[in-house]
């Protein structure tokens, strides 16, 4: 049965309403934000003296945007917890009512000190908005439903962005009434926003009995510790979640400048540029649900990192070297020139890379995170996204300024930074690591069909039982299942390189036979028993060994015993098309024999404990596999 599509929760009123409040709150804030830094380049009069004041005031704007996430995220967090998040989010929308009415004055009067002043009082209420934001999508979407609705949440902020940038930068290139029309753009989106957010359905909330503590230091270093005390996988995620926005603020800040001064271009070139980047981001985030299957899939973060490195080196290297004419040209006439196609494609593939990079993240931190803890958690997450973006603007602002770095450079060392700060997440976690070999085997060599995983029980101990087709059957299977596994491999299997390291990892349990090893043998059935006590999902191939022919090894009597210990149901499972793989024992099998042939995994409905004999869950098995080897 075909999958529903991610975009199918747009017709939910679970979603939808959320969704365009969330994307209508972000257009705003880069209405905003982008037609300020382009009246501080171009309408605005300001000196440019020896140090660069331009510079520092767009830097300064990311500093002032980002700050009160760092000061009120805490508190945005125990809102998240003890209020009711579809009331919490209403009367934050009616706030950036009011707020935007200080933005519109400010632009019809050419004030700058009240721009900024509304440029703080933004981030407030954004960073009081961000805990509620993604704490409220485990509560009202499923499990197998996060990957798209995060990928969709990502989609819509980044086409805000982009529907942003380009509403600012046509508006401020193509009227003299531009500070009007933003006035009155800010004002009606912000009146939109407040009106979807009346329909978003209720969710209660999580900690209603949570006391409020208004002391800012004291309740920030409280939510810091309670996100950086949960389990590894989840405090290094709150840390590369907040790496992409270092990285990120760095090139959404600098490419303005860098448009104008390497490109020479005028708004229209910023605008390109940002849009570029947008469509990125929104693609990478659509593909994150495609390539792992609906299932939360951190391999793809590895994969997203080597990406923003490789095409953060790109864009340094096809960097065109600093314009001296003052003259600018739009964005068609810029792209008559090579370099202009090279820095195009280089930064759509940082947002594409970056796409596939922060939604697993996200995914990862909200269903790993208890229910009561999960708004102040990702309020630890605000905090130090927002420490890493004032960090990324004073980094800027340093490189730029004092060190006499160009923009180009600073994309350079923003690319090697970047292969320092993940090498130390992934060797912490080499849980990113293993899923990311998990992941490219099942993508690079294979194609792998599911069929029947509606049949997996999601919770509760549960033993499964596949046929023993190649070397690598427990990476194809753990790379498909959505439910954590834990397989038991034969001992020899589970000590070859590179596979020691995916079964370590992934918790494997490794079984001898008891004329080899009766003490692995012994210790095997001892970790089957527990698991299945604890309620988790084990896998056995039954066989004992690998098939020689392509054809069913009777199954052995070790699925009896376990179940003597633990009647529990049994998921029988076949897998198709691997006989003749590199990996299968089949006598003609080669390197290039069956690479990218299509494998099915075939999974039947469970079997009561009492009928899972071994001939009857063999007759099960068989039928699954059928004629296909």
């Amino acid at each position: 049965m075909k999958e529903p599509s991610q975009f199918a929760l747009l017709k939910s009123r679970r979603f939808l309403p959320f969704f365009l409040t969330q994307s209508l709150g972000a257009l705003n804030d880069n209405i905003f934000k982008q037609a300020l830094i382009l009246a501080i380049l171009y309408k605005l009069n300001i000196s440019d003296d020896a140090q660069g004041s331009s510079t520092l005031l767009i830097n300064l704007c990311a500093l002032l945007f980002i700050l009160p996430f760092f000061l009120f995220s805490a508190l945005g967090g125990q809102f998240g917890e003890k209020f009711a998040k579809d009331k919490l989010i209403r009367a934050l929308k009616l706030s950036e009512v009011l707020i935007m009415l200080g933005g519109a004055a400010g632009f019809l009067f050419n004030n700058l000190y009240l721009l900024l002043s509304v440029l703080f009082c933004m981030g407030l209420q954004s960073a009081l908005f961000g805990p509620v934001k993604y704490s409220i999508l485990p509560q009202t979407l499923h499990n197998e439903e996060l990957i798209g609705g995060n990928a969709l949440v990502e989609l819509g902020t980044f086409l805000a962005i982009l529907g942003g940038t380009i509403g600012a930068g046509l508006i401020l290139a193509g009227t003299d009434y531009w500070a009007q029309v933003t006035a009155f753009c800010v004002l009606a989106v912000a009146l939109l926003g407040y009106f979807s957010s009346r329909f978003i359905p209720s969710a209660a909330a999580a900690l209603p009995q949570l006391k409020l503590s208004l002391n800012i230091p004291v309740e920030t270093w409280a939510t810091l510790r309670r996100g950086l005390g949960q389990t590894p996988a989840v405090s290094r995620s709150l840390i590369g979640s907040s790496w992409f926005w270092f990285v990120g603020v760095t090139y959404l800040t600098q490419i303005p400048e860098y448009s104008k001064d390497f490109l020479g271009g005028d708004e229209s070139v910023a605008t390109l540029i940002l849009t570029v980047f947008s469509v990125g981001i929104g693609l990478g985030s659509m593909l994150c649900e495609k390539l792992s299957g609906r299932q939360i899939e951190i391999g793809l973060v590895p994969f997203g990192s080597l990406g923003l490195t490789f095409f953060g080196l790109l864009l340094w290297w096809n960097s065109p070297d600093l314009v001296t004419s003052a003259s600018q040209q739009n964005w068609l006439e810029i792209l008559a020139y090579s370099h202009s196609w090279w820095v195009l494609f280089s930064i759509l593939g940082i947002g594409l890379f970056g796409g596939l990079y922060i939604v697993p993240l996200y995914a990862l931190i909200q269903s790993r995170t208890p229910e009561n803890e999960r708004a102040r958690v990702i309020a630890a997450n605000n905090i130090l996204n927002a420490l890493f973006m004032v960090i990324a603007a004073l980094v800027a602002m340093l490189l730029l300024t004092k060190a006499g770095l160009s923009i180009p450079q600073l994309f350079l060392v923003l690319a090697l930074m970047n292969i320092a700060v993940n090498t130390y997440i992934f060797k912490i976690v080499p849980e990113f690591t293993m899923r990311f070999i998990v992941w490219l085997i099942g993508h690079s060599m294979y194609r792998v069909r599911h069929q029947g995983f509606e049949h997996i029980p999601q919770e509760g101990g549960t033993l499964m039982v596949c046929n023993h087709v190649s070397f690598i059957d427990v990476v194809l299977l753990g790379g498909a299942l959505r439910r954590h596994t834990r397989f038991v491999m034969y001992w020899k299997l589970y000590n070859l390189p590179v596979l020691n390291f995916i079964a370590r990892v992934a918790g494997c349990i490794p079984i001898a036979g008891r004329s080899e090893d009766m003490a692995i043998y012994e210790a095997a059935f001892k970790k089957i028993d527990e698991y299945l006590k604890n309620g988790e999902l084990v896998c056995i191939f039954p066989e004992g060994k690998l098939t020689t022919d392509g054809e069913l090894n009777p199954f052995q009597g070790g699925v009896t015993r376990i179940l003597q210990e633990n009647p529990v149901p049994v998921v029988p499972v076949a897998l198709q098309g691997l006989w003749g793989s590199y990996f299968s024992r089949d006598p003609k099998r080669g390197f290039f024999r069956r690479v990218l042939s299509r494998i099915n995994i075939v999974v039947g409905k469970p079997i009561a404990p009492e009928a899972a004999t071994p001939r009857a869950l063999h007759a099960a098995v068989a039928e699954l596999r059928g004629d296909k080897l």
